[in-house]
């Protein structure tokens, strides 16, 4: 199995930017695809954007075309996410999560990822 350990996270004004980074171990990890989710106090988690094994394919939720980006290095089994111009609504816990697979395809689903790592807090101040 693959363990995954997110970092990055913090504290942003709004406008601001961060990069979060989802480093994983103990499988290949380019067999995998990675997406990223948030979780806001008394919401359910979400999808926000995932890219397949081989980067070659991604997707982004509307609310945050435009100001993120999700990238893979397989080299050093890291996938980053690099989010910009933040506002208080992009406030939530960041979990990665990765699904074994080697396609095109990209899961919105939490379910549909088996691996996950303990997430980290992206606070945005208005």
């Amino acid at each position: 199995q693959v363990q995954l350990v997110e970092s990055g996270g913090g504290l942003v004004q709004a406008g601001g930017s961060l990069r979060l980074s989802c480093t994983a171990s103990g499988r290949t990890f380019s067999s995998y695809a990675v997406g990223w989710f948030r979780q806001a106090p008394g919401k359910e988690r979400e999808f926000v954007c995932g890219t397949n094994w081989s980067g070659g394919n991604t997707y982004y939720v509307d609310s945050v075309k435009g100001r993120f980006t999700i990238s893979r290095d397989n080299a050093k089994e890291t996938v980053y996410l690099q989010m910009n111009s933040l506002n208080s609504e992009d406030t939530a816990v960041y979990y990665c999560g990765a699904a074994s697979r080697t396609d095109w395809y990209i899961g919105v689903r939490p379910h549909e990822y088996g691996y996950w790592g303990q997430g980290t807090q992206v606070t945005v101040s208005s």
